[in-house]
């Protein structure tokens, strides 16, 4: 009878101690309490497992890496958003303020979020992500327990560049939830593997009208050739306004030469965004008898966005001047803009893969501003080859300590993007 009382009085003592606040407790020591807080992963309260995630993503360190694996395996949607977010955080700091796990409301078993619309964040070319850590989002991308938290690992693969997962992700375009094939199509845009390019392609003529946007950006960013056909149909019969935008923005990306004839006829369009898309295209196709419709677009028109798109098929054809007046000085000078540097530098970054293009934009990231230095360092980091080592080693030795910082991640991004 004593023996039974014991055993009761030790169940009763065990089931109290599987609550969240006893988790939180067990936390107080920090790092030294990372193996015991682990233990609560084991709990049949899920609550109490979600507060011992919650309390290692707090404690920090890579010692929490391995439970927070664990616990991606966990059956509650809750644990696995909380042990994903966890994950980005430890490579992301800060993250998990802003990612899924900070939306999270509980109402018994149903456990509601809200996803952010910002997706552009991803980590830099020469930080090392473990590859359990891929693996384990990647199993939770196409199998997890519910939609959100697989929707949520295709978002952190995607800002981890978990290529490593590119499989996984493309089984998750196979759920048929648009919110999970949104985040699988993005995640596969920041991994930049061409090879997935064909395996999204059929995704253009998806009915949602934000997966095909998505999958149109995607085919078009990869340059899915076996895309082509239904995006010149989508362009001349279109859904919609965004679907024919979409569709020739995806086309001017890899445009053959007989598609000339319909980006030109985009150069004359109301729309900012469709005569940028003509102009890049006609740049791209690279036919010098092109260049004075672009040239046209680039010394008439009033707006950014096309005037810009325009000096970048004007470098791609060739122009390398660096004169106050000239297209490549326009697109350096743009870097300035807080609104509009992104762009300058994705179009700066693609035509500095042609190494004389490269090369001109050595004296002016020598004798720039400091967001020219910062900006430019950027575009030599995605772009340039291992002549640009030096290049980028004096930027990390500048006097104004924000470009030298700049100056060394580039630099960095490049060596780990030559594997040098």
């Amino acid at each position: 009878m004593l023996r039974s009382c014991l055993v009761l009085s030790l169940i009763v003592s065990c089931a109290l101690a599987q609550r969240p606040k006893d988790v939180r407790l067990a936390a107080k020591p920090g790092s030294s309490a990372i193996t015991l807080v682990a233990q609560y992963l084991n709990s049949a309260d899920a609550d109490t497992r979600a507060e011992a995630v919650r309390q290692l993503i707090a404690i920090g360190g890579k010692d929490i890496i391995d439970p927070l694996i664990r616990a991606t395996a966990d059956p509650d949607a809750e644990v696995q958003i909380r042990a994903t977010d966890g994950l980005v955080n430890f490579y992301v700091p800060g993250y998990v303020k802003q990612g899924l796990a900070s939306t999270i409301s509980r109402a018994g078993s149903v456990v509601k979020t809200k996803f952010s619309s910002s997706n552009d964040q991803v980590v830099d070319a020469f930080v090392v992500v473990r590859p359990d850590v891929i693996t384990a989002l990647g199993k939770v991308a196409s199998g997890g327990s519910s939609m959100d938290s697989r929707a949520n690992a295709c978002r952190a693969l995607g800002i981890l560049r978990g290529q490593a997962a590119l499989d996984q992700l493309i089984a998750a375009l196979r759920t048929k939830d648009n919110r999970v094939m949104f985040e699988s199509l993005i995640a596969i845009q920041k991994i930049g593997d061409a090879s997935a390019g064909p395996r999204v392609a059929y995704l253009v003529r998806d009915l949602d009208d934000k997966v095909q946007g998505a999958a149109i950006e995607t085919a078009g960013m990869l340059r899915a050739k076996e895309a082509l056909p239904s995006l010149r149909n989508i362009v001349a019969s279109p859904r919609n306004k965004n679907a024919e935008k979409s569709a020739l923005n995806a086309l001017a990306y890899m445009p053959e030469p007989g598609d000339s004839a319909l980006l030109q006829g985009y150069l004359t369009s109301k729309d900012d965004a469709m005569r940028a898309s003509a102009a890049e295209g006609l740049g791209r196709i690279g036919d010098p008898g092109l260049k004075a419709g672009i040239e046209k677009l680039w010394k008439e028109d009033e707006k950014m966005t096309p005037r810009l798109a325009a000096a970048f098929g004007l470098v791609l054809l060739g122009d390398l001047a660096n004169s106050t007046d000239a297209p490549l000085r326009y697109l350096i000078n743009t870097t300035n803009s807080a609104s509009y540097h992104d762009v300058a530098v994705a179009y700066l970054a693609e035509a500095a893969r042609k190494p004389q293009v490269c090369e001109a934009l050595y004296q002016p990231l020598e004798q720039g501003s400091r967001d020219e230095k910062i900006q430019l360092s950027r575009v030599i980091a995605l772009s340039g080859e291992g002549d640009a080592v030096p290049v980028l080693e004096k930027v990390s030795r500048d006097s104004d300590a924000e470009v030298a910082q700049g100056g060394l991640r580039a630099l960095r991004s490049l060596k780990a993007r030559l594997k040098i």
